[in-house]
């Protein structure tokens, strides 16, 4: 496949995203249907970001709960860009903002050092993280319909939308990753629910995939970067009024109005 050919596939999904009007699927304009060939068109995506002023902040992992997994039929993870303008400032975020958006309810882990050696083990992977956050991510996607496979997802950054973190800021030794248990309400009903587990087994067993991911492709995780681990539990579509709160444990919750 030519560079002129994945930068016309990077710029459909570009203009879907500031037009606001989905666009087909593109697994079919790619000829391989390859997962480098759509990390590729979004590296695209990234770059026209950061030439517009916006600058990367961490990296999201997608599709590590066997739950979103069986709602998107894939079987595998995926990573996607976190830039500036992501993050959700007091707790609101407009739905005009938004393109088919779903919620879902993670670990967010803040790094203290860059990660630029493989790693082994969550053990040593540990060594790396400053703290971990209470996270709620707002994905979205610029295909019509959420008609999805993994290559669609992956060029369209992993289907990144938006975020909140809560204030909170959680050594590890407080959480335990595989047993915690999460509680996602809306509008005071709760409608997710799952535990550590969900991702992977164990969310650090997801940073350790994307640490090493990033390595080989030779774009290593940064210090003070935020890497939202994966969703564990179902996601839920969202509209206009919609309010959201979320519970690990008996850590501080995390509110979101979409307005």
């Amino acid at each position: 496949m030519s560079n002129t050919n994945i930068e016309q596939v990077a710029e459909i999904l570009y203009h879907a995203k500031n037009s606001k009007i989905p666009c087909l699927p593109i697994r079919d304009v790619l000829p391989s249907g390859s997962i480098e060939e759509a990390y590729q068109v979004q590296a695209i995506g990234i770059e026209k970001e950061i030439s517009l002023g916006k600058q990367i902040t961490g990296k999201k992992i997608g599709l590590t709960s066997t739950a979103v997994q069986q709602q998107l039929g894939v079987n595998e993870p995926d990573f996607g860009t976190l830039l500036t303008k992501m993050e959700i400032q007091n707790n609101r975020l407009p739905f005009t903002q938004l393109m088919q958006p779903k919620a879902e309810a993670e670990w967010g882990f803040v790094l203290k050092q860059k990660i630029d050696s493989p790693i082994t083990n969550i053990e040593a992977l540990q060594d790396y993280i400053d703290y971990a956050v209470v996270a709620i991510e707002i994905v979205g996607s610029r295909i019509k319909n959420w008609d999805i496979q993994i290559t669609d997802t992956v060029a369209d950054n992993a289907s990144a939308s938006h975020y909140i973190i809560g204030s909170q800021a959680i050594p590890l030794s407080e959480i335990n990753f595989t047993q915690c248990q999460m509680q996602l309400f809306q509008n005071k009903e709760l409608v997710s629910q799952g535990k550590g587990s969900a991702c992977m087994g164990n969310p650090l067993n997801a940073v350790q995939w994307l640490a090493n991911k990033m390595i080989e492709m030779n774009t290593p995780l940064q210090k003070g970067e935020l890497v939202l681990s994966g969703a564990l539990g179902q996601m839920i579509n969202l509209k206009k009024g919609d309010q959201l709160e979320v519970k690990i444990d008996d850590f501080q919750p995390v509110y979101l109005e979409i307005t």
